[in-house]
């Protein structure tokens, strides 16, 4: 008899569900992880972080969800995710998924052979399509280009070393600090082709408003390159007054 106890992973997923469309999205997200794996071997801990206060206190099925009370940022929101989870693995999720069979229990092999390997991307055929990676060829260590956003493993650990997720990246650029991150601190990252989860394009993100777009994509822009490039302060703080000023001009 195996009495070995199965892994639980916690699923952050960052949802907005503000039509039937989106909720039903989200609800993909979760249904199809849930049966990607065997439960005798792989558990999963579901937090779905829900920007849309008026479904309150409606919850996603086999999910914790959260409404934050605090104003929506992605790294802010994956934040919460992790402050309300803890188990040793964790996952960073869009709502705008589909998890293949045994997308995780590659991952989780992935990490028992590389002892060090605290950070893995899994693959998905759409982003990968036109780079030099193939679906099922192994495993490569790198950053740009191999790395897929919107889906990431951990390990807890992880965050020992880097800290929380800055909150500053609301949206876009996100990704790209996370890995400038990783590179200043010496750590690895490895795409797993293995382990296959399809992002179905940026739904979510389509349905902006032109306000969210705004907020969300080129004022990120501008801390990066702060943050990163070197922008002075001032400099920093100047550009982002005239881009606000230039948007209310054009939406007025």
């Amino acid at each position: 008899m195996n009495s070995k106890l199965p892994i639980v992973i916690d699923i952050i997923i960052l949802s907005y569900a503000k039509n039937e469309v989106l909720r039903k999205l989200t609800e993909q997200t979760i249904d199809t992880c849930i049966k990607s794996e065997n439960p005798n071997s792989i558990q999963f801990n579901i937090v779905v972080i829900e920007s849309n206060a008026s479904l309150k206190p409606y919850q996603f099925k086999n999910t914790n969800t959260i409404y934050p009370d605090v104003k929506f940022g992605f790294n802010r929101y994956l934040n919460i995710g992790i402050k309300n989870s803890g188990s040793d693995y964790l996952c960073l999720c869009n709502n705008d998924l589909v998890f293949e069979l045994n997308w995780a229990s590659e991952i989780l092999e992935a990490m028992r052979t590389d002892v060090e390997l605290l950070s893995a991307s899994t693959f998905c055929p759409r982003m990968h399509k036109d780079s030099e990676y193939r679906i099922n060829t192994g495993s490569f260590y790198g950053y740009e280009g191999l790395f897929s956003g919107w889906c990431f493993l951990i390990k807890r650990s992880l965050l020992d070393q880097i800290g929380l997720f800055d909150e500053n990246f609301e949206f876009w650029y996100a990704d790209a600090d996370y890995l400038k991150t990783l590179k200043l601190h010496g750590i690895k990252n490895k795409l797993i082709t293995t382990s296959i989860v399809r992002h179905l394009n940026a739904v979510t993100s389509k349905l902006l408003n032109r306000r969210e777009y705004f907020n969300y994509t080129l004022l990120p822009q501008l801390y990066f390159n702060y943050k990163w490039k070197r922008d002075s302060y001032v400099k920093y703080k100047l550009k982002k007054l005239y881009f606000r000023l230039i948007f209310i001009l054009r939406i007025n």
